[in-house]
């Protein structure tokens, strides 16, 4: 008998065959999950909305992003042992140099610590108003950096990466989601109005992504340049020529329909003729009511400060309005880079801490708490996810021989708020006087995995093929951090 057609061995193979066929289809999934995607793009209309990887929790993003590194000990990491141990060395950290050299002995908060909201955050008397919304807000302590220098600190932040030259968060989104408003930018990124950060662009940036995706840049006191129509061009004559541009672009699309090039040069060229209308309209807040001007502190001046305080209100009235309209990244800036001598324009506090946080509180405290307040009544809470950050932390000492403290990466707080995120919480925590993360350590991969993840996407398959390198947000790195989910 022809050993094929044996009834045992047939069995036998017919069954090891099944197995086979069952474990390349489980490897074809397992390949399929791993595989990166990259997100069809009509060249023609490259904002528009496109689907993410699985249900997402919060349709857009406003990030505040604090420039100079705030200390998250003189606002939201309260240490009662750095209280205790106030005035003497640090255990084990004897003639410790940091970024500016030796540092001093431990120096407990200038500020009072108190407990806010019932879950009884306990937050800094710095930051007041922020500390009435600790019952929205969900605080990550233990955050670690890769660098305790600000440039590229603020690129890691940004971008994922210290060097120069890598797309941006925002353009990531902007890249994977598309946008949901076609008449503005799906990305706006609102400095300061002291001035923009240190790492400027690149926190905007699209670096090697399509340049469709990077951020536009305006505030409340600067508006975007040259959307005015020139006063030699009445209306009937700018409408007229647009009429006839129109008619020549369609005309050189049937005529080279595969140009990809050309599409999305004319897509660019429309969203601006569009943003001639929509923009100044959505940055002019004078049609805000008195008591929303009076809520954010955009009323207030007189003095340095509190003219100061009141542009950065204005800001976040943009910002809020910006997220209104269906902006899907908005990167709103508290601080710029260093003019006027150290510490002076942002929270790089190396000599007189209390003194330069003092103002640089009094900026910030008031105006982001209303912008979250402002978010939460018009009901936009429900699918904006709000984050809160800075390039590091900084250190429990003194520096030696002056009031203020150093550079410190090893563990930092941010916090976030609103659309998927466990309200009234906190995750991770630093050792017991502040100076780096010693339980559930959260690295800024981490970070941004986990805010993709609430936009409903997947960090390791939201690619793009560059140099030979499928490029990620998160390189190499990242997990979701599930204890920050709602």
């Amino acid at each position: 008998m022809n050993p094929l057609l044996d009834r045992r061995r047939f069995l036998g193979q017919t069954l090891t065959g099944l197995g086979g066929i069952a474990l390349t289809h489980l490897l074809a999934q397992d390949q399929a999950s791993a595989t990166p995607v990259r997100p069809l793009i009509n060249p023609a209309n490259p904002n528009a909305p496109r689907s993410p990887h699985h249900p997402a929790r919060a349709k857009r993003v406003l990030m505040i992003f604090c420039s100079g590194a705030v200390s998250q000990i003189d606002t939201f990491d309260y240490k009662p042992a750095l209280i205790q141990h106030h005035g003497k060395p640090m255990p084990g950290a004897e003639g410790l140099v940091t970024f500016q050299g030796e540092q001093g002995n431990l120096n407990r908060s200038p500020w009072e610590f108190r407990p806010y909201g019932q879950c009884g955050k306990m937050i800094s008397d710095l930051v007041p108003h922020l500390g009435a919304h600790a019952d929205e807000m969900c605080f990550i302590h233990s955050l670690t950096g890769k660098t305790n220098t600000h440039g590229p600190g603020e690129n890691f932040m940004a971008t994922g990466f210290t060097l120069d030259g890598f797309p941006s968060m925002g353009a990531w989104t902007n890249y994977a989601l598309g946008s949901e408003n076609d008449n503005l930018p799906a990305y706006v990124a609102i400095p300061d109005p002291r001035g923009a950060p240190q790492s400027a662009g690149n926190f905007w940036g699209s670096g090697f992504l399509p340049a469709a995706f990077q951020g536009t840049d305006f505030n409340a006191n600067t508006p975007l340049r040259n959307l005015q129509r020139p006063p030699v061009f009445s209306q009937p004559t700018d409408h007229a020529t647009r009429q006839f541009i129109a008619t020549l672009n369609r005309h050189q699309m049937e005529r080279l329909p595969g140009d990809n090039e050309l599409a999305a040069r004319l897509s660019s060229y429309e969203l601006a003729a569009r943003m001639q209308l929509s923009v100044p309209e959505t940055a002019d807040i004078s049609s805000e009511p008195a008591h929303i001007l009076k809520m954010y502190g955009a009323d207030q001046g007189g003095n340095p400060v509190k003219d100061l305080k009141a542009a950065y209100a204005r800001n976040c009235i943009l910002a809020r309005r910006l997220v209104e309209k269906g902006v899907r990244f908005v990167q709103l800036f508290n601080g710029a880079y260093q003019t006027g001598g150290e510490g002076v324009s942002n929270w790089d506090g190396h000599k007189t801490l209390q003194e330069q946080y003092v103002k640089h509180g009094e900026v910030m405290d008031q105006p982001t708490a209303a912008l979250l307040a402002d978010l939460k009544q018009r009901g936009l809470l429900e699918d904006t996810l709000v984050v809160w950050c800075t390039e590091f932390g900084r250190m429990p000492t003194f520096q030696k021989g002056a009031s203020g403290r150093d550079h410190n990466p090893k563990g930092f707080t941010a916090w976030m708020a609103g659309a998927g995120v466990k309200r009234g919480s906190s995750y991770g925590a630093t050792d017991e006087f502040g100076y780096q993360a010693a339980v559930d350590t959260a690295t800024v991969y981490d970070f941004h995995a986990t805010i993709l993840h609430l936009l409903g996407l997947d960090h390791e398959r939201l690619s793009f093929y560059h140099n030979g390198i499928e490029r990620r947000l998160t390189d190499v790195h990242g997990h979701v951090i599930q204890g920050l989910l709602a």
